[in-house]
């Protein structure tokens, strides 16, 4: 299979931004060109209302609306083959993939229902659905910066100032009289400001002032505290002119849609999960249920032999063998009761029960299911439009390539509209009069200068993560290649050994079956009669754990196809 190199993709990214750029600069040229026709910015002031210097900033935005820095995304092309390499020996069918819902090619109703079961319940799945709606909220930082922004402000206070700071208060001083003492020792000046008396005297030599808050001469107190009150509003409107907020917005909506895939890649790992533990534990049971088949003849056989024993027809060597083989075989019980057991667990908890809950609804022991005779695996391409991790990491690659624009739109100035309006007064009734009130409107600009490259640094970062991104989205394609090819092999190849075990165990049993025959007849030792019982039961063992084979290895093959995530869309 030949892909594009690495490099080849690298030039074909830095030949498009070198002709990102020069369509950015074009276009901005463009926008400049007819702005010079708009109002200039000392013109502004003259407009008489609002509404038309908002109409001019939405012509001002539509001029730059092609300024969009950074590349424009393109889904990368990946070479596939246009057949599969393994022969369908296997009842693959090269025809459309029909893995909707595979899992009833079984015919298995207990799974069925342990699979509906697991799409209502499941954590995993419950926890993707949750990074889903977190996705999709986190898209409305994106959209909101597309819109103006409206705060409000509101100040109530009431101060009270310092006793000494009254003594200018009251504007000139006004002279109401003098006095001195009998024995002209002491003079005292009272001079009263509005509401504020403040008196003088001279006593010895040595003047001296007071200040003080009872009403003096003809005036009142005076009142050291006061009201204050503000009420405003502020609006400010970034202009997306070189589409920084764009980009933005596109890497959100390819996080929403890789989220999903994701959570799709989810559900078909559920599915398969639930499966297999399914086969584990049905082969387990099918395994038990021979094993104690085994152990029953075998005790059987103990009994002959001591029968024959006591008779004086055979050895004590032999009841010792066929103890032997009979205590072998119950060493095997506890290991099969452990997987049946642990696989009950594991398929109450993917379908989001206490591990134990599903005892008595699965102990009873059950065939295992009978793999369907045609498996439809369709093209190779297929994958790259089934497969959800695939979209998932295609999806990354769109977000990845969104934010170097992004990134890029900081080395250009942002344009903004401002605006607020405010009142304030010491009495609140009066904040909103005609002579208390205060607004402004106008553009604004704001260019970075210097940064110390934070800026050119962070575009290599979002360049090195796209870069990451589209090897991630190869390696997938190759990895699922390689997921359906190994499945392939392990399906054919086991329904291969499936059939030969077969062979095997009607061998056995008819091996078995004469051994004991010409050891009762004398004519066999009982060794003889002990392995063919030995070859009998692991052939039979084989025969289980092969049939459970073929099915994994077809739930392998499913997922690795990637069936079954449309039934919960």
């Amino acid at each position: 299979m030949k892909h594009k190199t690495f490099k080849d993709c690298r030039d074909h990214r830095d030949n498009k931004d070198e002709r990102d750029k020069k369509d950015l600069k074009d276009g901005c040229k463009a926008g400049l060109a007819v702005g010079k026709a708009a109002p200039s910015i000392s013109s502004i002031s003259s407009i008489s209302s609002t509404w038309s210097f908002l109409s001019f900033a939405s012509l001002l935005s539509f001029l730059f609306a092609g300024c969009t820095t950074g590349p424009d995304y393109v889904r990368p092309e990946v070479a596939v083959p246009a057949a599969w390499s393994t022969p369908r020996a296997g009842g693959e069918v090269n025809q459309a993939v029909a893995v909707t819902e595979w899992w009833t090619t079984l015919n298995d109703p207990v799974l069925n229902d342990l699979v509906e079961r697991s799409v209502a319940a499941n954590h995993d799945l419950r926890i993707a659905e949750a990074r889903v709606r977190e996705a999709r909220a986190a898209r409305g930082f994106a959209t909101a910066a597309f819109w103006p922004t409206l705060s409000a402000n509101a100040v109530a206070s009431r101060t009270q100032i310092a006793e000494q700071n009254f003594a200018a208060a009251g504007g000139p001083p006004v002279t109401l009289g003098a006095s001195a003492d009998p024995a002209g020792i002491s003079r005292s000046v009272t001079i009263r400001g509005q509401n504020l008396s403040v008196t003088r005297s001279v006593t010895g030599g040595v003047p001296s002032t007071s200040v003080s808050l009872a009403p003096g001469g003809g005036g009142g107190g005076i009142d050291r505290t006061n009201n204050f009150f503000q009420l405003g509003f502020d609006a400010a409107w970034e202009l997306d002119v070189f589409g920084g907020n764009r980009r933005a917005l596109e890497a959100a909506d390819a996080d929403i849609e890789g989220a999903v895939e994701t959570r799709r890649d989810v559900l078909v790992s559920l599915l398969s999960e639930v499966a297999l533990n399914y086969i584990e534990l049905r082969s387990a049971q099918n395994r038990l249920d021979i094993l104690n088949q085994n152990i029953l003849a075998q005790k059987n056989t103990v009994e002959l032999t001591g029968a024959r024993f006591e008779a004086g027809l055979t050895s004590e060597l032999d009841t010792v063998r066929a103890q032997a083989l009979l205590a072998e075989l119950q060493s095997n019980v506890p290991r099969l009761q452990t997987q049946v057991e642990t696989s009950i667990h594991r398929l109450g908890v993917l379908i989001g029960h206490a591990p134990g809950e599903l005892g008595p609804e699965l102990s009873p022991s059950a065939a295992l299911p009978a793999a369907p005779a045609e498996v439809p695996v369709g093209l190779p391409s297929d994958l790259l439009r089934r497969r959800p991790d695939i979209r998932a990491a295609e999806r990354e690659v769109a977000a990845a390539t969104a934010r170097i624009g992004e990134a890029m739109a900081d080395l250009f100035p942002k344009f903004f509209l401002t605006g607020g309006i405010s009142g304030q007064g010491s009495v609140l009734g009066d904040v909103f009069q005609g002579g208390n009130q205060l607004w402004s409107i106008g553009p604004g600009i704001s260019w970075p200068i210097l940064q110390g490259g934070r800026i050119r640094a962070n575009i290599e970062v979002q360049n090195a993560r796209q870069e990451q991104a589209a090897i991630n989205y190869e390696r997938s394609i190759l990895l699922a290649l390689e997921d359906v090819e190994n499945g392939l092999v392990s399906f054919a190849k086991e329904q291969d050994r499936r059939a030969s075990l077969e062979a095997a165990v009607a061998a056995n049993q008819a091996a078995v079956r004469l051994a004991n025959e010409r050891y009762v007849n004398g004519l066999e030792n009982f060794l003889d009669v002990l392995q063919a019982q030995q070859q009998l039961f692991q052939s039979q063992d084989e025969l289980v754990q092969s049939q459970s084979f073929v099915l994994t290895n077809l739930i392998a093959l499913y997922k690795a196809l990637g069936g079954g995530w449309e039934t919960s869309d």
